[in-house]
This record gives structure tokens, C-alpha cells and sequence, in this order.
């Protein structure tokens, strides 16, 4: 078995998936590359067999019909053999030292008495035409050189949460909770880290700038024209997540783990009114109401506490003054935080 599966969900990613692939390599023979090509009509299949016939020990390609996102990963998932699980977009890479000081205590774990469902460390946002690089790091809210539980994790500011770039999984616990993301969907990153919380007991968390997190190219998913444009997407995630809260939330074992979760659908709700007060028209403030009749139909204590929580008043200030107050802390937010 191997220590580290890492899955890389191609789609037209011959231009950027080598570097990807290289910095992963580094690793060597304890990391296994789940290259997934995601029916692209580029070189990617072909630069993936290229790899798996290079390295035939590391590297696997796998072909499928383009599915998106969340069938890549899924597919990652089901092929995987290592005893953790991560996910590493094709454009985004990680960095060699943190690469090797995360393996080295990846092994130290797994020969411990104790089971790790969680690892965790920083990433990097690396965007394009800035020289000043936003580190999402987590050292004053997680214990360090220690495994611990919910009870131990201090409080997440405003815009400190966990993404995908900053989890490690127990592969076999994304199995157990049955873990499955929505085909030909966008932003369904924020299911992958949302969803197996419940099912976590154990962390560690190591303060190394690992992942470097790409932003810059136009097409992007995360670029805001482009998002706005998938805005029924990105309602769609976060009605998903809405329903798994609700179905969830009177059952979560540990309270703090439930205020992380409801932090994070927080902020979630927050990305999905403030890109329909951007868009400016009145269909889009239209589903920016539907929106919030939705979770208020599904958990009128969820709403209350979405709706009437810090966000969510912010993002409810009444008239075009209000929504223009909402813009203004939006962009200062974009600034703080190196997002979009």
C-alpha cells in the first residue's frame, strides 16, 4: 500500500499539468499520481501516458467522459490505493520542502497507535501580477506537533477556513461516509471538505506552505466574471450543503465542529448573495430571495442563524445603498483575503 494517493483532475490541462505532475513526483515511492483526464479534447491523455509510462510505479492515468470536477475526484477516490488521499488541482503545485517534511510525518502517524482522519497545513495563494504571496495559515487556532480533536481547535476568524488545498484525507474514511460529488458541477471543493467533518475525530496540523494555489488565467473557475456566469452553480453547492447541514446538524458529536460547519456554510452563503448583488439585475436578486426562502424552508433554525448571524445581516442591508455597502466590504475582503 502506499502512503499518499494524490489525484490531479485534468481537463484541456496540457499547458500547466506538467508542472503539476513534476512537483508531485518528488515525492517518489511512497506517493501514488492518479493523473484523471476528464474527457479533454487536448494533449492531456496523451501527456498523461507519457507519465505513467515514464514513472509506471507512481503514475496512473485513467481516462473517462468528461464528468467535471466532482467525477474526477471521485474517481480518485475510487482508484486510490494509498492510505491518505489528496486532491491537487492540474494548474495548482505543491512546494518540494513542505512536500517532504509532510511525508516524513505522514509515515510517523501511520506506524502510531492512533488513527489520523485529517491532516492539515497552509497553502499559498499564487496569484498571478502579485509579488506579495496570502498565505492561508492556521497556527493560532490549531495545536501543533500533536494529534488532536475538535475540543483542542481554537476559533477560525472571518475568512479562515479550511479549503481543499488544505486537507490531507484518510482515504478510507472518504469511503465510509459515502462521500460523492455532483457530476458537471463547479465549486464542489467545498463539498469535499464539508461533507467528511462529521466522520472526523483526529487532526494534525503541520505550519508548512504547502500547496501553492494558482489564480490568474480568465478561464478560471474562481475568476468573478466567471463565477457569476455559473451563479446557478455555485447556489446549487450551496443548497447541497444547506441539505446536509439540516439533515446533520442535531446529531454532530462535537459543538465546536458544528459551529466550524456552520462558520463555513456561512461564508458560503455569503460568496453566493454578494456574486447575485454583483451581477446587477433582477433575476439575480430574484434568486438571491429564493436562496434564502430555500434554507428557511429547510431548517428555520439554520436560517435564523445564516440570516441573522454577521454575514448574513451584512449581506441584507435593505435598498441600493445597502447593496452597495455589501459590494464595498466585499472588495475589501478580495484585498485581505487574495480570493477571485
Amino acid at each position: 500500500m502506499k502512503l499518499l494517493s494524490v489525484a490531479i483532475p485534468c481537463y484541456n490541462s496540457q499547458d500547466y499539468m506538467a508542472n503539476c505532475i513534476e512537483s508531485l513526483l518528488k515525492g517518489g515511492e511512497d506517493v501514488e499520481i492518479l493523473v484523471v483526464n476528464d474527457g479533454s479534447k487536448d494533449r492531456t491523455a496523451e501527456i498523461a501516458e507519457e507519465y505513467a509510462a515514464k514513472y509506471p510505479t507512481i503514475v496512473k492515468a485513467i481516462h473517462q467522459e468528461n464528468g467535471g470536477h466532482g467525477a474526477a475526484v471521485n474517481t480518485g477516490i475510487r482508484n486510490a490505493s494509498g492510505l491518505f488521499f489528496k486532491v491537487v488541482d492540474s494548474d495548482d503545485w505543491v512546494k518540494d520542502e513542505a512536500y517532504q517534511a509532510i511525508l516524513e510525518k505522514l509515515r510517523e502517524l501511520a506506524g502510531g497507535g492512533q488513527t489520523l482522519d485529517m491532516f492539515i497545513s497552509n497553502f499559498v495563494y499564487e496569484k498571478e501580477g502579485e509579488r506579495r504571496k496570502k498565505v492561508m495559515r492556521y497556527r493560532h487556532v490549531l495545536p501543533q506537533e500533536k494529534l488532536f480533536g475538535w475540543d483542542e481547535v481554537g476559533h477560525f476568524h472571518k475568512g479562515q477556513y479550511i479549503l481543499m488545498h488544505s486537507v490531507i484525507y484518510r482515504t478510507k474514511l472518504l469511503r465510509e461516509c459515502g462521500l460523492k460529488l455532483p457530476e458537471h458541477t463547479f465549486y464542489v471543493d467545498n463539498i469535499y471538505v464539508f461533507e467528511p467533518l462529521p466522520y472526523v475525530r483526529t487532526m494534525y496540523y503541520l505550519d508548512v506552505n504547502f500547496y501553492r494555489y494558482y489564480i490568474g488565467r480568465a478561464d478560471q473557475s474562481v475568476n468573478e466574471k466567471v463565477m457569476i456566469g455559473r451563479i446557478d452553480q455555485q447556489i446549487k453547492v450551496n443548497k447541497l450543503m444547506v441539505d446536509y447541514m439540516a439533515e446533520k446538524r442535531k446529531n454532530l458529536a462535537d459543538k465546536k465542529m458544528g459551529k466550524y460547519m456552520l462558520s463555513y456554510l456561512d461564508i458560503i452563503t455569503t460568496i453566493s448573495s454578494i456574486l447575485l448583488i454583483r451581477s446587477g439585475t433582477e433575476e439575480a436578486l430574484e434568486k438571491k430571495k429564493e436562496l434564502l426562502n430555500y434554507i428557511k424552508q429547510k431548517d428555520r433554525t439554520l436560517y435564523r442563524k445564516l440570516r441573522y448571524g454577521l454575514l448574513g445581516n451584512c449581506m441584507n442591508l435593505p435598498g441600493r445603498a445597502g447593496r452597495w455597502i455589501s459590494v464595498e466590504g466585499y472588495k475589501i475582503c478580495q484585498k485581505f483575503f487574495g480570493f477571485n
